[in-house]
């Protein structure tokens, strides 16, 4: 008996393989386009594109701040306990070589779309206005205060930069959603990981402040 009509068994063998290979092709064809309906939403260009703003920005800060420093001026101490502006570009430097660790923390934590803020960008611009306010002091980890790792300032500002680097290397190129998932900041509460960027660009900015005072005061060696 044939299995239909007109088509041998061999010949059904042949149009079912080649129906089994369309099906799967389709089938392909319907996870990919499916795909971003059934994942979590990654970052959107407009968070990508405001965070690369204020980590550019927070980075020509630091660079303009130290530009054309002699080598006093480098290690001058407006105090016995107060840093000197290497020593500050050394704890930023140490802060942000860790930042991939820090972030990869954040993001293994289970992802919590029901937390999404609802006004993130709201909570954005505070953190980027909050940062920067050297009217609240903190103490910095242990980890992270200064102790001497680099040469002088100039190798300080180099690894700070090559730091830097591979934090806007890390935005431009992350489609994982950022704002799903939350990490604790000594200071600043729960941020969600997209956050913790904008805090690298506002700590940055907090302590180019702090280097401004180092300079602005009475006993700054004039070159």
């Amino acid at each position: 008996m044939r299995p239909f009509s007109g088509i041998s068994r061999t010949d059904c063998g042949v149009w079912y393989c080649n129906f089994m290979d369309r099906r799967g092709q389709f089938a392909a064809i319907l996870a990919l386009t499916a795909a971003p309906f059934c994942r979590a939403d990654g970052i959107s260009e407009g968070d990508r594109s405001y965070a690369l703003s204020a980590l550019h920005a927070s980075r020509k800060q630091l660079l303009d701040a130290t530009s054309g420093l002699s080598r006093t001026q480098w290690r001058y101490k407006p105090a016995p306990d107060a840093w000197s502006i290497a020593e500050i570009v050394e704890h930023l430097a140490l802060l942000e070589e860790q930042f991939p660790k820090i972030l990869a923390e954040a993001m293994k934590t289970p992802a919590a779309p029901d937390r999404k803020l609802k006004n993130a960008r709201a909570a954005d611009e505070k953190i980027l206005a909050m940062l920067p306010d050297r009217s609240r002091k903190a103490q910095a980890p242990e980890q992270f205060k200064p102790s001497g790792k680099f040469k002088d300032g100039p190798a300080a500002v180099a690894a700070f930069k090559a730091a830097r680097e591979r934090v806007l290397e890390s935005m431009r190129k992350t489609q994982e959603p950022l704002r799903e998932h939350f990490y604790q900041h000594p200071a600043l509460g729960d941020l969600d990981a997209y956050q913790w960027y904008l805090m690298v660009a506002g700590h940055t900015e907090r302590h180019v402040n702090q280097m401004l005072e180092v300079k602005a005061s009475p006993g700054f060696p004039k070159k």
